[in-house]
């Protein structure tokens, strides 16, 4: 068994616990523990996805699923409200 020694340890348990409290996407971050806040929104029109419309707004996939928590990519429809900015 390899020996390890104690900053070494710690220094494991920083990075876990730090990457525990946020995560950083195209300089946006992301607060875990915290509800998002919709900022501004855009109705669903016919041909979009949820990919087309991330990359409309220049969206990571992670902030775009943060700001949607409840939305279903697979059941879109027309007219339906979709968040592309909060915090």
């Amino acid at each position: 068994m390899a020996k390890v020694d104690n900053k070494t340890i710690i220094y494991v348990f920083l990075m876990f616990v730090f990457a525990g409290i946020m995560i950083t996407t195209e300089g946006r971050i992301i607060p875990r523990g915290r509800d998002p806040a919709c900022t501004s929104v855009v109705g669903v029109q016919s041909g979009d996805s949820c990919f087309s419309i991330a990359q409309k707004f220049k969206l990571s996939s992670g902030f775009f699923d943060y700001i949607n928590p409840n939305l279903n990519c697979h059941k879109l429809f027309v007219g339906e409200w979709i968040c592309v900015d909060g915090i």
